[in-house]
């Protein structure tokens, strides 16, 4: 467990994630709210196995992390955080972070994993960009990206069906000279 240096934030830190912590994530699978913000996927609950596969491919790619995002006072799994499809060559990477329990979103968490995950990309990794979709119904999200300095850089339109109604998908994107300037 690294509890210090780059990535350490205020209240967090990222660490490996462990098989241990899968029961856990596998918990947030069930529930409705976490999956209708994370994936277009539809939000049906996710078996161990399913979850383990999950974890077994993120773990074993050569092209990005997988970090769990942890409280520094009691170690507690708060979410997870990944750079994922990072193509090396262009120095790009996709970006998913997700809190587990609503109980734990709107309290800061998301943006000192974010500011530690973006560290490591931008001062470790050399990335040059990190990108992420977000649906245009996440407010709390759309805000916090931009509170970082991601820019709107398209819309999907009516990319998402839910509960009756479409919804658009918003592609934001980071440059390492942009998040350097903030």
């Amino acid at each position: 467990m690294l509890k210090q240096g780059l990535l350490k934030g205020t209240a967090i830190y990222l660490d490996a994630m462990q098989e241990s912590d899968l029961q856990i994530v596998t918990s947030w699978y069930g529930a409705s709210d976490f999956l209708r913000h994370l994936d277009a996927i539809p939000a049906a609950p996710q078996s161990p196995e399913k979850i383990r596969d999950w974890y077994k491919n993120r773990i074993n790619q050569q092209n990005g992390f997988l970090f769990a995002v942890r409280h520094q006072d009691d170690d507690r799994l708060l979410g997870y955080v990944e750079l994922d499809s990072i193509l090396w060559s262009h120095q790009v990477s996709w970006l998913v972070i997700a809190i587990g329990e609503e109980s734990d979103r709107g309290k800061g968490y998301g943006r000192d994993a974010l500011n530690t995950l973006l560290r490591f990309a931008f001062d470790e990794l050399n990335l040059r960009r990190i990108q992420l979709t977000v649906f245009a119904y996440n407010k709390g999200a759309v805000h916090l990206y931009e509170s970082l300095g991601f820019l709107r850089e398209g819309t999907f339109r009516k990319f998402l069906h839910r509960d009756g109604d479409y919804h658009d998908m918003y592609l934001y994107g980071l440059l390492r000279q942009e998040w350097q300037a903030m």
